[in-house]
């Protein structure tokens, strides 16, 4: 360091003061200047010192970068292979010292740039020919290729984070391996069967698709595919409501065009919309609609877009609508009303065949002799034999009874243990007694009574009948023409219905009274239809309750709210709003646990409470609610299906299964109005083949 040596002698040689001969001075040199320059020299020397150790750590911090983590290359084989790179280094014969030039930087953030030399470099860097490197990478790349499988399977284990990249693997166990091999094969087991099935299942459609190809009409035209019209909805109405909304639109125009004196189209809306209206008649789907209501249609599309040109505006038109809208509401309900008035009009008159067969029975009855009369007269042994069926009818329909005793002997198993107790009135008792005289059941027993031969059912023991006969009743079931409405007209058609007004109807709460000697009774409408043998009802167990019966209660439907008066503190106080209702119909009473709670006697003491009608309205449903209230043991459902008189909906398969259908309701299937679908399960059972039938012209078409 000659910078360095200059410095030491001239700071450490003998200092030589020449002073001048026999001269004294005020300003002679002193020790002064000594110390001065003393102090100079250690500053300039600490100066030195610091900056040769600077430059010292920094080429100590490059080094140590250099030789531990600056590596010259980071290929995989060099990387595992750590010490063959240190023994190539070592054995490389460097014939010259090569000076390496190195950028680095500082503590400080400073670039800065020195000289390493080849000698002081540490064994992890590796001499590299860049000719070699190309070579060793196409070798790396040919064995990456050579070996596929390995790599899928060594990517679906989890990566180790713990060991480092660039150490070699360690070998896999013996027992991995085997893990391995029988993961791979359960995936082509697995891929196999999904292969398998789907095979299976293509071919299944395959099939099913040439089967359903075979019904295809291939030999119209233009039907050759799923989007032809073979596909199209046999019920579809479009059409159909395209005219009656074009008939609306027309109404609307020509009405703002007579009001706007336009007469030339407003004759035209008119003629085109009569003609639509032609065209559509009653039709409810576009097949039946004639082939001429497209041409109608079009032609009314036409003079209507005329019309829209000519007067439409929004305001206008709105206004109109409304209006017509208002006027068909009101429309509607007229007609409502209307409907019901004539449907309870109807369901209380008999067609005129039916209303000739009692006429007709009835002249032959009174024509035969008094020994022919009592020829078959039931045996009373038979009628008071508690160990025999014995069922209860309440009728003045001879041809409805007549199908509830056909129907329930042709499924019984003994036909000889049943017996019939029909009660009707004077009116029709003769028929019903030539009836069965002219056709008695096969084996079993009938007996047939008159409703007033009962002498104890008067009115002062019977509340009903009291009331029935009193001018208040008859006033309120016969003062239909006061009514201020067409509805209340039709409600009070309702009552004056005759089998409100009847004993027989309420002559259900007096079976102990009409039947002394016998313990069960099973009670059938003259509306119902027996599917199944019914002997299995009396051996029910009741478990103390005198009423058995089908619950009819749904959700909210059919529960006392429905029929009783809830507002009134009797009812109220004594009945749950949400207890479930039952019909009647077909109901198992027994007859020994009425007597011994006396239930004609509650029923007496409500009917004697609703005097003035303020607890129920009418029928003999609510008052039976109220009477056999906790009282009735519920039977399955299987046993009474109901709706067949008013509900078009109902279940085919639970009708079909049921032991007794009943067409309770309006739509009675001796009627006109019967449902359709649901009149051949009552009308199997009558005898077409009967001559009193054929005489009043009964017959299968009639009642199909």
């Amino acid at each position: 360091m000659p910078t360095l040596d200059l410095i030491f002698r001239s700071l450490f040689s003998p200092i030589i003061i020449i002073k001048p001969p026999a001269m004294k001075s005020p300003f002679a040199v002193s020790s002064l200047p000594r110390c001065i320059i003393i102090f100079i020299f250690l500053l300039v020397l600490l100066i030195h010192i610091s900056l040769l150790g600077a430059d010292a750590f920094d080429s100590l911090t490059v080094k140590r970068e250099i030789n531990g983590n600056w590596p010259m290359f980071d290929c995989p084989q060099c990387m595992n292979n750590k010490e063959q790179n240190s023994l190539a280094v070592a054995n490389h014969k460097v014939v010259k010292d090569i000076d390496i030039i190195v950028t680095y930087t500082d503590t400080s953030g400073a670039v800065k740039i020195r000289t390493v030399k080849s000698k002081n470099l540490s064994a992890s860097w590796v001499w590299k020919n860049p000719i070699d490197d190309n070579q060793i990478k196409e070798e790396d790349s040919k064995s990456l290729k050579d070996q596929p499988e390995t790599r899928s399977d060594s990517s679906n284990e989890p990566a180790d984070i713990n060991v480092p990249s660039h150490k070699s693997p360690s070998p896999i166990h013996p027992a991995k391996l085997k893990r391995r091999a029988l993961r791979q094969e359960r995936r082509d087991r697995r891929t196999a069967e999904l292969i398998q099935v789907s095979q299976k299942m293509m071919t299944q459609m395959e099939e099913a698709a040439i089967e359903r190809a075979k019904t295809f009409d291939t030999s119209i035209k233009s039907r050759y595919g799923i989007w032809r019209k073979e596909y199209e909805s046999p019920n579809s109405d479009s059409t159909v409501r395209l005219m009656r909304d074009q008939i609306i639109m027309a109404k609307a125009y020509a009405s703002i065009a007579k009001a706007k004196n336009e007469t030339g189209i407003y004759d035209s809306l008119i003629t085109h919309s009569k003609r639509s209206q032609q065209a559509i008649e009653k039709a409810t789907f576009d097949s039946e609609l004639e082939p001429s209501a497209v041409d109608r249609a079009k032609e009314m599309g036409h003079i209507l877009s005329l019309a829209k040109d000519q007067f439409y505006d929004c305001i206008i038109m709105a206004r109109k609508l409304r209006v017509m809208l208002q006027s068909t509401d009101a429309n509607v309900d007229e007609v409502k009303r209307k409907s019901a008035s004539l449907t309870q009009l109807a369901a209380k008159t008999l067609p005129k065949p039916l209303h000739c067969l009692p006429l007709v029975l009835t002249t032959d009855y009174f024509s035969l002799s008094e020994e022919n009369k009592n020829k078959v007269n039931p045996e009373i042994r038979n009628l008071e034999d508690s160990s025999l069926y014995h069922y209860a009818i309440f009728s003045d329909n001879v041809l409805a009874t007549s199908v509830v005793v056909n129907s329930t002997v042709l499924h019984a198993k003994e036909p000889e243990k049943h017996v019939f107790h029909i009660v009707t009135d004077k009116l029709n008792f003769a028929a019903m007694k030539m009836w069965f005289l002219a056709n008695p059941p096969e084996g079993s027993t009938i007996q047939v009574q008159n409703v007033d031969d009962f002498t104890w059912l008067n009115a002062s023991y019977c509340p009903v009948l009291r009331q029935l006969e009193s001018s208040r009743m008859k006033e309120y079931y016969f003062k239909a023409h006061q009514a201020s409405t067409l509805t209340a007209g039709s409600d009070n058609l309702k009552y004056r219905n005759p089998k409100y007004l009847s004993m027989l109807n309420h002559l259900r709460f007096y079976l102990p009274e009409v039947y002394p000697k016998l313990d069960k009774i099973l009670f059938l409408d003259d509306d119902i239809v027996v599917q199944k043998d019914l002997t299995s009802l009396w051996s029910v167990d009741l478990k103390g309750m005198v009423n058995g019966a089908v619950e009819t209660c749904k959700e909210s439907f059919h529960r006392f709210d429905k029929y009783l008066n809830f507002s009134n503190p009797k009812i109220a106080e004594n009945f749950d709003p949400g207890a479930c209702g039952w019909a009647f119909g077909m109901n198992m009473f027994d007859l020994n646990e009425w007597k011994k709670r006396d239930i004609t006697g509650i029923y007496h003491g409500w009917q004697n409470m609703n005097e003035e009608r303020t607890l129920w309205k009418l029928g003999t449903l609510p008052p039976g609610l109220i009477t056999f209230y906790n009282l009735t043991r519920p039977l399955e459902r299987s046993w009474h299906v109901l709706g067949l008189g008013y509900d078009p909906a109902l279940n085919q398969t639970e009708i079909e299964n049921a032991a007794v259908v009943h067409y309770n309701g309006n739509y009675k299937p001796w009627l006109d109005l019967a449902i359709g679908k649901y009149r051949s399960y009552w009308s199997r059972y009558v005898k077409f083949d009967n001559p009193y039938l054929q005489m009043c012209n009964i017959n299968s078409f009639m009642l199909s």
